[in-house]
């Protein structure tokens, strides 16, 4: 399976989409130092992971409705600290290609679903698609959320590559089967710079066809 097989693309959010490192570790600093746990240890696995998840491993000492009111706290932290978020480089030129080739796109996010649509306008960023945490009943690693994105679009995931800036994201990626690529020096069955790269290959991939709908057919 290539890059000319692909007939949809899902996008992770925070730093794939959307460039939002700061605020999430800003964010994840401060409640941090509310529940005490050590900064670096939960910056270490909180990128991509839905912030239950992330609680549940720092403090699983709590009981279970105190472990969802710290998640809660800390998605509360985030909701607006916004002054900084943005599209990452190559975000929306990736979609316009996407949107000249005809081939569906779907944000696939460990946010809530608050969280994920104040990022994303943020960003200048609308999907058709968005699938968050409250979609599902398993986050990432976990492909749930990227199995419903594909039967979303109604592609087969094994014809989607799932873009990903995370570990975490990439497994879940892989698990549903679908191609992978990997941004930040990721491994994965492309590997990204930026989406501007992306761009270029689904574009060459679309030029190079011997056809002008073979990148879309099935």
């Amino acid at each position: 399976m290539g890059i000319r097989d692909i007939r949809a693309v899902l996008f992770d959010m925070d730093g794939t989409l959307v460039d939002s490192d700061a605020a999430v570790e800003r964010a994840w600093t401060v409640w941090a130092g509310e529940y005490g746990v050590p900064v670096a240890d939960v910056l270490a696995i909180a990128h991509g992971s839905p912030a239950e998840s992330t609680v549940d491993r720092m403090r699983p000492d709590l009981p279970a409705e105190e472990r969802a009111a710290a998640a809660a706290r800390q998605l509360e932290l985030q909701y607006d600290d916004l002054s900084d978020v943005v599209a990452t480089p190559g975000a929306h030129e990736v979609l316009s290609v996407l949107g000249a080739l005809g081939l569906p796109w779907a944000v696939v996010t460990s946010a809530d679903n608050r969280l994920a649509k104040v990022r994303l306008a943020a960003a200048g960023i609308e999907p058709r698609v968005l699938v968050t945490v409250e979609d599902i009943s398993r986050g990432k690693p976990d492909p749930e959320g990227y199995r419903h994105a594909a039967d979303l679009l109604g592609v087969p995931p094994a014809h989607c590559l799932v873009v990903e800036d995370a570990e975490v994201g990439l497994a879940a990626g892989r698990a549903a089967g679908a191609v992978t690529a990997g941004l930040k020096d990721l491994s994965a069955d492309i590997q990204l710079t930026d989406l501007h790269q992306l761009a270029d290959l689904l574009a060459a991939a679309r030029t190079e066809d011997s056809g002008p709908t073979d990148l879309t057919a099935g």
